[in-house]
């Protein structure tokens, strides 16, 4: 399945405080603004804030954003709208933290007299962000004031919440499934530890890859090969199926708890999903190239066979503490099978990265 690009979730983005009476008549957020925080900024001036989905910041989300310079941003973790209802120019200097999480991020705003203009924040976080395990308040600050910051114009602050760094917005019909690939680390030292433990399953106690230099035949039975080592070494690693998909907050239905392979094989437990984005981060340390399978319910992983083939070996990772690496591979195939192609959502893992989707810190 393709996906359209990550960019498109700024449509998500719920509008939360401070629209002044009458800025945005028509606006839903209206409805929801609570009159006692309903102020104008400053003479003909008025702000609009928005942060997250429902004023929930997912990390996910927040880092691909960061990732992005100004002028490629299409959202925000926090976006800033200004209107100027003036007859000249308003230029302003704004700056967006999380208090206590993140940096502060800075961008100047030209208004023209008449005209809106949306500024996209995505303020690097602090690293306690990303490992933060539980819903959590946080508050955002917005600062506005003349170019030069030494003058204060206004400022606003936001309640939000922050989402812990192992859950997922997949969003309705997991249209934003491609970002699954944040949860694929191949460089985690974890990662790097169980395939020195899985080269010893190989005939000649190596773990190369694709090897350019063999024919696509050669490629796709040292692909076998060195899967059933992976495979066989996680296996031995004492990894066992422990459901633990559960999250809080809003949108229950459309996110998840989803491990990062480095918890998932220190507490040797993971899901379906879990053990989908280890063997993912494997498979794409080796140079090779991981696809994570999702259908209802399960949650497969695949790695092409050989260097530019259409085919896909497919494992039910799942099953690696119960059954035998052959028997994930045919529960794969039947499972795959049994569901139409509508049912089915791939994201191929190196078409994520291209898009800019890179692993959470």
């Amino acid at each position: 399945m393709r996906f359209r690009h990550p960019h498109i979730i700024w449509a998500l983005q719920a509008i939360l405080i401070l629209v002044p009476t009458g800025a945005f008549g028509g606006e839903a957020a209206l409805d929801r603004t609570d009159p006692k925080l309903v102020r104008p900024a400053r003479p003909a001036t008025f702000y609009k804030v928005q942060a997250g989905i429902d004023g929930e910041i997912f990390p996910v989300f927040a880092n691909y954003a960061a990732l992005l310079s100004q002028e490629q941003r299409t959202f925000g973790t926090v976006s800033v709208t200004i209107t100027n209802s003036g007859k000249e120019n308003l230029r302003q200097r704004v700056a967006v933290s999380v208090v206590g999480w993140s940096d502060e991020e800075i961008q100047l705003s030209d208004v023209a007299p008449g005209a809106q203009h949306t500024l996209n924040f995505a303020p690097s976080f602090l690293p306690r962000f990303y490992k933060n395990r539980e819903i959590t308040a946080a508050t955002v600050h917005v600062t506005f004031s003349d170019l030069s910051g030494t003058r204060k114009l206004d400022e606003i602050t936001l309640p939000v919440r922050l989402r812990s760094g192992e859950d997922i917005y997949w969003g309705g019909g997991f249209k934003y499934a491609q970002f699954i690939a944040s949860w694929v680390t191949p460089h985690d030292e974890m990662i790097e530890r169980v395939l020195a433990e899985a080269k010893a399953y190989t005939p000649d106690r190596r773990l190369p890859g694709y090897e350019n230099w063999k024919s696509a035949a050669e490629q796709e039975q040292e692909t076998l090969s060195e899967a059933r080592a992976i495979y066989n070494a996680v296996k031995k690693m004492g990894l066992s199926y422990v459901k633990s998909s559960a999250t809080l907050g809003g949108n229950k239905s459309m996110s998840e708890r989803v491990r990062m392979p480095r918890v998932t094989l220190n507490r040797n437990s993971g899901n379906c999903i879990d053990a989908a984005v280890l063997y993912a981060s494997l498979f794409e340390n080796l140079g090779m190239e991981p696809s994570v399978v999702i259908v209802p319910g399960h949650a497969y992983v695949g790695v092409r066979v050989s260097q530019g083939a259409s085919q896909f070996l497919f494992i039910d990772a799942a099953l690696t503490g119960r059954s035998s690496f052959q028997v994930a591979v045919s529960s794969a195939s039947a499972g795959l099978t049994r569901q139409p192609g509508s049912a089915t959502t791939k994201v191929l893992i190196e078409e994520a990265r291209a898009a800019g989707i890179y692993p959470m810190p």
